[in-house]
């Protein structure tokens, strides 16, 4: 990458002072959006795919960061077990969709079969045409069983990743981000560009739309869709009533036993 174009691309990301800002802004409805899920008993199911490195896991992290795991939670599922082999393709994600008062965030979903498989082919041309012929009905019948459904596609360029690439290589602490799969998924990337535009050629309906976020700024892109999906959400904050601490208990008679007694951790910092 040129001088001049990397130090245009660095004027053009978000700053961290407004980012921050912004975000603990949104976090903060998010929050209240999670109290209305609660009370209301509503279900949502927000789906993230992407590109390898497009940001989908940060996404997450922001999105679940000040919120309570027992009411939103993420779905990231791994290579289908033999016996999941053996099953209806979409069996192992409707065991993961919510019930009433959660919220669930897809890190991948039943798309692998029209992205990763199609394009792998871990998937047979039947089996493939068989999920797309489905795939839309599986989702109205969700939607129209009471589902909040939001699909994103987090899109990169192959610059981009490459950059997010060597940053992971050269980071011990992100190494571990890098597989095999990934860096030959490189070699194939016009493959999944022709694979994700048939998908959305499929897929993309009215009832469950496809939303795109330009992922190549991770700030912004975080930003832009949370908002988005609080703005397509009509949830309201849910009265509390004001938070007030009761008296700590009295002491008693009762002796504790000595320090010695204890193990404690080493205090090395």
């Amino acid at each position: 990458m040129g001088k001049k174009k990397e130090e245009k691309m660095n004027q053009d990301k978000l700053d961290n002072k407004t980012y921050e800002k912004e975000l603990e802004k949104l976090q903060i409805e998010l929050v209240k959006l999670q109290e209305w899920v609660k009370k209301e008993g509503k279900k949502i199911a927000v789906i993230f795919e992407g590109r390898d490195a497009a940001g989908k896991g940060g996404m997450i992290k922001r999105i679940t960061g000040p919120l309570n795991h027992r009411i939103c939670r993420v779905v990231a599922l791994g290579v289908p077990t033999e016996k999941e082999k053996t099953q209806w393709y979409l069996q192992r994600y409707v065991q993961h969709l919510p019930s009433a008062g959660e919220i669930v965030l897809f890190d991948r979903s039943w798309y692998n079969r029209a992205g990763v498989e199609r394009v792998m082919g871990f998937c047979t041309s039947d089996q493939y045409n068989e999920f797309l012929r489905i795939c839309p009905g599986f989702e109205e019948t969700l939607i129209r069983s009471g589902l909040i459904l939001f699909k994103y596609w987090l899109d990169i360029t192959p610059e981009e990743q490459e950059e997010r690439f060597q940053e992971r290589i050269e980071n011990p602490m992100k190494q571990w981000k890098i597989s095999p799969m990934d860096k030959y998924a490189r070699t194939k990337w016009y493959d999944y560009t022709k694979a994700k535009d048939d998908m959305f050629k499929f897929t993309d309906k009215k009832i469950s739309p496809w939303y795109v976020v330009d992922a190549n700024d991770k700030k912004r892109a975080r930003l832009n869709c949370i908002s988005h999906l609080l703005d397509h959400i009509p949830y309201e904050e849910v009265p509390k009533d004001k938070i007030k601490l009761p008296s700590l208990q009295k002491k008693k008679n009762y002796k504790r036993p000595r320090v010695l007694d204890k193990t404690f951790v080493p205090e090395k910092y």
